[in-house]
Parts: structure tokens; sequence; C-alpha cells
């Protein structure tokens, strides 16, 4: 058994990318992994580092086989998709799991020395999800854990596509 099994948690089931520039990067990734559907996002009362924060990002999601693959511009706000930009670059900003209950792996991740650092529920949609931090000392690394309907996809919430 590996250790995402023992700690209850399901396969990644997304790599995400923090850009600077969405249509260059869609220019750049569209090769590799097809065609990306694109949307504006505008999240508001987000809990980021202990306070209320708003965000609004320009954000892409493709497909690798069964991996969904996010493309994620910030565009104004706060947030750790800023955070992580500013300090490391452009580059691989999380991976996801997709749960059915986000409390116990949320408790067994904080165990092992993570933080939470953003979350946000969706109380319309059945919605809620948790950015954990990596001990400190690991390069940023960033988990999310998002709880949220079976058959929904992130790109189905309250935000519109715009391609």
């Amino acid at each position: 058994m590996d250790v995402a099994s023992e700690l209850g948690l399901p396969p990644i089931d997304q790599v995400a990318w923090i850009v600077r520039d969405l249509d260059r990067a869609l220019e750049t990734f569209g090769p590799l992994f097809g065609e990306f559907t694109t949307m504006d996002s505008s999240l508001e009362g987000c809990r980021y580092r202990g306070r209320r924060a708003d965000v609004s990002m320009r954000i892409a999601f493709g497909r690798s086989g069964p991996l969904e693959i996010e493309l994620i511009q910030p565009v104004s706000g706060e947030s750790p998709h800023f955070e992580l930009l500013e300090k490391y670059g452009e580059g691989v900003h999380h991976v996801r799991f997709r749960v059915d209950d986000l409390d116990a792996p949320r408790e067994r991740l904080e165990a092992l020395g993570f933080e939470v650092i953003w979350a946000h529920e969706m109380p319309a949609i059945h919605t809620r999800w948790a950015y954990l931090e990596a001990p400190t000392g690991q390069g940023g690394a960033l988990v999310e854990l998002l709880e949220m309907p079976s058959g929904t996809s992130e790109s189905s919430g309250t935000s519109e596509p715009t391609t």
C-alpha cells in the first residue's frame, strides 16, 4: 500500500502550473496537453493565511489522460498563487487530491506538518477546498484537497468558461 492510500487519499487527479501570462502558457502547453477550456474566476471571502482575502484569476483546464492540467494566472487580490509566483516564479504550483470529505485527510496532513494556508467553501454547489503547504524547507510545495460532488468539474462552478 502506498503512503497516500494510508493517509486516505485517492490518486492525484490534478497538476497545476502558475503562470504570468495565460495566453503564452496556452501556446506552450497546448501542443503538449491538447485543447484547454479557459475561464475567469473571482472568489470572495477565501481564508488566506488566517484572514479574509478575495482573488481574481484566469484559469485554463486541460487533460492528460485521467489527470487534469490546470494553468493559473493570478490577476488581482491575495492568494498562494501570487505568493509562489513572486517567490519561485512560474512552474508547478500544486497537486490535487479530490476527496469525499475534506476534514479527515486535512487532519492527517496537518499531523505530518502540513499547514492550511488557503481555504474556501461554496455551499451553493456543495464544494470546499484547502491548500496545504508542506513543512518549511520543502520549496513551497502545495497540496490541494478538493471536496466536490461526483460528476461535477471545477470549471462548472460559479464562474463561466471563456472558451
